[in-house]
């Protein structure tokens, strides 16, 4: 009776995707003794049935035999096939080796029996699903299989040196293509294993160390055929030099892929009576004929690189060197991350005894490479490189190289390895496993943390195994095509699974243990302390001090001892905040070390904390508000300016876990509460101009957190600044009124003009107030009197805003004020009537006192004198257009300006405000189109420079493009000024050159850690190109 065809549900059942093609298989005459509904019970063990059904037809046209795995049905399916369709269905590759060398067959039948055997032991124990499965598949010894490999080639692997039998019926030809058969015969062998493990992950350690000892073994096997070709053709000479193979990378840590590089380092050595350059040739000549063994053309496909390019020098250095020089080499020249990748080091083949000379002597310089300056910045700092490397449309696909993939996992552990493996011998492993293992166990890294990292070191490792098994290609990304992640979505799981899972569920699987990954990663890699360090007795802190400076050296502090002063206060004890210091430094103190300055962070902290004492809700906080520690830590380690005032404004640290408490205040909410303090203490005149500096201290503050966290635009930081400055200058004045109408009675109202980059509110932290003083006769005053006291108000606000108070306001930056671009300057009164001001502008005004009027705005004082004098100044400032001798005296006093008030040895490139492309330019530079087109056109009469360059814009009288590059500029300038501020705690104009304080500038202008570089050269482009506008349309005749 003809077998019933399957239905087309029990093939998509079975995870097929062509469907009439799977029917006709199926059928085919090769297939003609098999039950079809078994065997399509049994293809669905398959990882892709397509595949496997067809190599299967193909194989058994060439090895019959193996249909003798189908000859007994055990659960409903051909239990003995399922290693094979398992095999088949996950790698092409091997299954076409299979097809073309049929002699391996007998490697299923082994599994087969290997798996019945299980069944037969374990019956009685198990559920018929688990069948399928191997629990513990058999491992390959490292002498087994080069005991094998080397008998491919004819040799002896007892010989010392093993030497590869050639003649006339085996050449070295032959040899290469008998080693990469036998090399094959025995991957396939353990892609069998693998691909029947009952738990795969927990396999796939052994796999790699089984795949690493191979391509041990290969290259061993290689060197002899080598060696007897050279011998063949130099005689005796190569038997005289003993050359060792020290395999790096994977295969040194045995960890090595199903395809892959291998990476190795020569070195040789040759007793005294052998000449030293004939014997680096003859090193050099077997080196080069290991790679041509084992990847060199023939009949039998190579089977990867031998890749030196390792070693010292690169492939610009000697393809072997002697250990000496090897020594010499790693003594004087070597950079950080070769000796990271000596970690790895491990002798694989040839000499033996001069492999293990050769670890004896470069694993301790291993050990003290973490020594290095800016070591681990370095590593740091390799690890995004290879990030930024990916291309952009692999990046999201990448399992090893990408965000949360293997390097993330490697490189943190690789890390902690050297820096505390100088004092902890335990941590002298090459493998990533047992180091995550030693890690733990030597509470470097937490018992949750070491779980994490190794399973899901174990399922990327996994995933990249299948899916480089599916070709024996190497790659490192998750397929696209819908097949493909089928396919891999059932090979990484174990055979006694009956459901076929879909392929969502890999890369849901893989996503998450990629956030897993990137997360730990950034816990541990940028901030590699142990959890349990803050929490050691006072004994244990002592004993194991140096460790815990040696982790605190690895987050970047500079000072690790200086460190662990700050963490024994702030934790020992018994209290509850010192339980809370406990639980919450360990994660501040990695967000510390991504700053600047992680030492100054943590002393700023510990300050601030004894500042709190016993507030319940400062640790509180900082336990439950991950977002304000992590900012509190930034600011700390980023900004002397802002961890000087947090320390004597504590209270204002509420403020970083709830981002609207750090939006800036308006105006008017900061001059009714100044207002109201005033009013409370009307007869305690000095306690009420105290509180109002603190009301500017607090809210400079709260702008200067709010900037930091990235919350805030530079305009936006400029108004801010400018309202604080503003409403404590009203304060000033309504003190300094009472203060002198109290003494004197009431002759003069006085009015406070802004001028200068406070006129267009563009500040930045630590700016003066540019201003001027308006008076006028007070209702019922005396005029004779009006001038002397206008004269004397006009001093008193200036000194309430800077004068030293007692007690002092700690951490204050005192607001100063500086009339200087008054009429005639410091010559001239401090405050003058509306009438001597209409005077002096009408008949002795130069052209940069009218260009300055461009910036006035009203501050505060009589409503009325206000509303006169910028009534004045429009009729100054928007009056007719400049002539051109007053434009060519712009232009002189510009350059003169540049010239003179440059400081000596400044370098004009880096200035901010005076130099090339710096403010200086872009103001002066707008302030003339203003001066020469505001009286036609009303949207230039702004004093605010970006919303003058704006209207330049719509009118035309400038392009978009030179708008946008002078904004650029003016924006960058104003950020770097602040930024200086903010880093130093002191007001400066001038980039830094140092890189430590670069780099602080870098980051607040949003630059990534370490991009200093790239910083300073965006700071000098972009000055270049405003300096190019400049000149152009400044100096422009038309």
């Amino acid at each position: 009776m003809d077998a019933v065809a399957p239905t087309r549900r029990e093939l998509i059942s079975a995870g097929f995707q062509e469907l009439d093609r799977a029917s006709g298989f199926l059928a085919d005459e090769q297939l003609a003794g098999l039950d079809p509904a078994v065997l399509l019970r049994t293809l669905h063990y398959a990882p892709n049935p397509d595949q496997a059904l067809l190599l299967l037809i193909r194989l058994v046209e060439r090895a019959g035999e193996v249909c003798d795995l189908f000859q007994v049905v055990t659960d409903g399916v051909y239990l003995r096939a399922v290693p094979l369709l398992r095999l088949l269905g996950a790698s092409q590759a091997l299954g076409e080796f299979l097809v073309r060398r049929p002699e391996n067959c007998d490697l299923v039948f082994s599994v087969a029996d290997a798996l019945e055997s299980e069944r037969d032991q374990h019956q009685h124990n198990h559920a018929p699903d688990d069948a399928a499965a191997l629990d513990a598949p058999e491992v390959t010894e490292p002498e087994v299989l080069r005991s094998r490999l080397m008998q491919a080639v004819h040799a002896d692997a007892a010989a010392e040196p093993p030497t590869a039998a050639l003649g006339p019926e085996f050449t070295a030809k032959d040899a290469g293509v008998a080693l990469r058969r036998a090399y094959r015969r025995e991957l396939a062998a353990l892609a069998l294993r693998d691909l029947s493990a009952a738990d795969p992950a927990n396999y796939q350690p052994l796999v790699s160390r089984q795949l690493s000892d191979l391509a041990a073994a290969a290259i061993d096997a290689a060197l002899a055929v080598s060696r007897a070709e050279l011998t063949e053709r130099n005689g005796r000479t190569a038997e005289t030099v003993e050359l060792a193979v020290i395999g790096m990378g994977k295969c040194g840590a045995r960890e090595l892929n199903y395809i892959s590089d291998v990476d190795v380092i020569f070195v040789h050595r040759a007793g005294a009576e052998v000449d030293s350059a004939a014997a680096r040739n003859t090193a050099v000549a077997m080196a080069s004929g290991i790679s041509k063994v084992i990847n060199g053309a023939g009949p039998e496909p190579g089977l990867w690189e031998v890749d030196a390019n390792l070693r010292p020098e690169g492939r610009d250095g000697d393809l072997s060197r002697t250990l000496e020089s090897h020594l010499e080499y790693y003594k004087r020249w070597a950079h950080g991350w070769e000796f990271q990748a000596l970690l790895k080091a491990r002798p694989i083949a040839g000499s033996r005894s001069l492999g293990a000379d050769y670890i004896q002597a470069i694993w301790p310089q291993v050990w003290t490479s973490s020594a290095q300056e800016n070591f681990v910045e370095n590593v740091q700092r390799m690890r995004r490189r290879v990030f930024e490397n990916i291309p952009a449309d692999e990046v999201d696909r990448e399992i090893k190289l990408g965000r949360g993939g293997l390097r993330d996992i490697e490189f943190t552990v690789q890390l902690l390895q050297l820096v505390h493996g100088r004092v902890d011998e335990s941590l002298r492993v090459r493998d990533s496993l047992s180091a995550i293992e030693m890690l733990e166990a030597g509470e470097y890294v937490a018992r949750a943390d070491r779980d994490a990292m190794s399973r899901c070191y174990r399922l990327l490792r996994l995933y990249e195994h299948r899916i480089q098994m599916s070709s024996m290609r190497r790659t490192h990304l998750m397929p696209v095509k819908t097949d493909e992640i089928r396919a891999l979505a059932h090979a990484v799981k174990p055979p006694n699974r009956r459901r076929r899972p879909a392929g969502d569920e890999v890369l849901s699987q893989w996503r998450e243990v990629a956030r897993e990954v990137a997360s730990f990663h950034e816990r541990i890699f940028y901030r590699p302390l142990l959890s349990t360090t803050a929490v050691l007795s006072d004994d244990e802190v002592r004993l194991t001090a140096k460790a815990a400076q040696d982790r605190l050296a690895a987050l970047g502090y500079h000072d690790p001892a200086g460190a662990m002063r700050h963490i024994s206060a702030l934790t020992g004890g018994v209290s509850r905040r010192s339980k809370l210091q406990r639980h919450i430094l360990p994660v501040m103190l990695g967000w510390f070390g991504e700053g600047v300055d992680p030492d100054g962070g943590l002393l700023a902290f510990r300050r601030l904390s004894e500042s709190l004492g016993q507030s319940p809700w400062y640790l509180t906080m900082l336990r439950d508000s991950s977002v304000a520690a992590e900012r509190l830590c930034l600011v700390l380690s980023g900004s002397r300016f802002i961890a000087d005032m947090l320390e004597h404004s504590p209270e204002s640290t509420r403020w970083l876990g709830d981002n609207s408490a750090l939006v800036p205040r308006s105006f008017d909410a900061l001059w009714k509460e100044i207002g109201n303090k005033i009013a409370r203490h009307r007869n305690d005149l000095e306690a009420a101009m105290r509180l109002t500096r603190l009301v500017r201290q607090r809210e400079t503050l709260r702008v200067a957190i709010g900037d930091a966290v990235g919350l805030l635009e530079i305009s936006e930081v400029g108004t801010a600044l400018s309202d604080v400055d503003r409403a404590a200058t009203l304060g000033a004045m309504r003190v300094a009124e009472s203060e002198v109408w109290t003494a004197e009675g009431r002759h003069a109202d006085l009015a406070v003009i802004a001028m200068g980059r406070q006129g267009g509110r563009e500040i930045g932290y630590g700016s003066d107030m540019d201003a001027m003083f308006v008076h006028d006769v007070a209702e019922g005053g005396d005029p004779t009197r009006t001038d002397a006291q206008a004269q004397k108000l006009a001093m008193r606000v200036s000194a309430q805003l800077s004068k030293p108070l007692k007690p002092a306001i700690r951490g204050e930056f005192p607001l100063k004020l500086d009339a200087d671009l008054r009429p005639e300057g410091k010559q001239g009164p401090l405050s003058r009537s509306l009438e001597s001001y209409t005077e002096y502008y009408r008949r002795w005004m130069d052209v940069w006192e009218r260009q300055a009027l461009l910036r006035a705005r009203p501050i505060g004082g009589d409503d009325d004198l206000l509303a006169g004098f910028m009534e004045l100044a429009d009729t100054v400032r928007y009056g007719a257009p400049p002539s051109s001798s007053q434009i060519r005296e712009i232009r002189r006093i510009k350059a003169r300006v540049e010239s003179e008030r440059l400081p000596r040895g400044a370098d004009p490139s880096r200035h901010v405000k005076l130099g090339r492309g710096g403010l200086s330019d872009v103001e002066w530079l707008v302030q003339l189109f203003q001066l020469q087109h505001a009286h036609q056109m009303p949207r230039l009469r702004t004093s605010s420079t970006l919303l003058a360059l704006d209207a330049m814009v719509d009118e035309e009288l400038i392009s978009p493009l030179d708008a946008e590059q002078l904004s650029e500029a003016w924006k960058l300038c104003t950020r770097v000024r602040s930024a200086t501020t903010v880093w130093s705690g002191k007001t400066a104009d001038v980039l830094p050159s140092a890189r430590r304080d670069l780099d602080a500038v870098a980051r607040w202008c949003g630059f990534p850690s370490g991009g200093s570089a790239d910083f300073e050269d965006h700071y000098l482009r972009t000055t270049r190109r405003c300096r190019q506008v400049y000149e152009r349309l400044f100096y422009d005749e038309a």
